[in-house]
């Protein structure tokens, strides 16, 4: 009987593991496992040297990375995104001292945030926001996707947009035409102040701008920049930082154009 390689086998059980939870962390992956955390974090060292996984900066989390053998030949979006932005992201966070949220499209006129820069020890506010879909009125990051798609694109998505909004969400939506004629105008997206206050379990209420990420003729995500409210406003962050942030924006449209040719 021929011997099984355990070093493989363990770390079949963790892409497993990964491929089917999404996101997980090393506790989570050594529940699921069974197997001790300095074995866990050796073999996904390989794996994310390999970019069969990718390790976000914030909170050390796992998730399937755009080399990770798939049925299609072409790379997931999502992660070829995470991909191009990785290292433009820390770069515009080291020279900004702001936090920095990427998102990704996920169809319908929606985002997902899919990596972040944000510490909580050194800009104060909730860095567990991977994963999270914002608020496509209220958010940063959903007017900045918004305001950059053609129309057409507007009409196809605006039902299921509109559909079950309530409260503030619906009360935006029905400013939406106004607001996106101002965003287009000032050339970023802020968050609604107070916006998302209920969906942090530490730190102060954030503030952000944001613009799209294109790539060619295609919307593919957005780029914010992310800090305490309380410590400065919209305006002050613009006219300081929004240079920067285009300029970002428009480097991982340009790299991820390259990933995917």
């Amino acid at each position: 009987m021929t011997k099984l390689n355990r070093s493989v086998e363990r770390s079949m059980k963790i892409l497993e593991v990964v491929s089917g939870s999404g996101v997980c962390s090393l506790a989570f992956l050594a529940d699921q496992t069974g197997l001790p955390k300095p074995t866990i974090l050796r073999i996904c060292a390989t794996l994310v040297g390999q970019r069969w996984l990718i390790q976000s900066r914030s909170d050390g989390r796992y998730r399937i990375g755009s080399r990770f053998p798939r049925l299609s030949e072409a790379a997931d979006s999502i992660d070829t995104l995470v991909e191009a932005g990785s290292g433009h992201i820390m770069e515009l966070s080291a020279a900004t001292g702001l936090g920095v949220d990427l998102a990704a499209s996920v169809g319908n006129g929606r985002v997902e945030i899919v990596d972040t820069t944000r510490r909580f020890d050194v800009h104060g506010i909730f860095p567990d926001c991977i994963g999270y879909r914002p608020s496509p009125f209220r958010s940063a990051l959903g007017g900045a996707f918004l305001s950059a798609l053609r129309p057409d694109q507007m009409v196809e998505h605006s039902d299921t947009l509109t559909a079950h909004m309530k409260g503030k969400d619906r009360a935006a939506a029905l400013e939406l035409p106004t607001k996106l004629k101002e965003i287009r105008t000032r050339g970023f997206a802020s968050r609604e102040p107070g916006y998302w206050g209920r969906a942090v379990d530490y730190g102060g209420i954030p503030s952000a701008i944001g613009v799209a990420i294109r790539a060619e003729d295609q919307v593919v995500g957005a780029v914010s920049l992310v800090w305490l409210a309380e410590t400065r406003s919209v305006e002050e962050v613009a006219q300081t930082h929004l240079g920067r942030l285009t300029a970002t924006a428009h480097a991982i449209g340009v790299q991820f154009s390259s990933h995917v040719v």
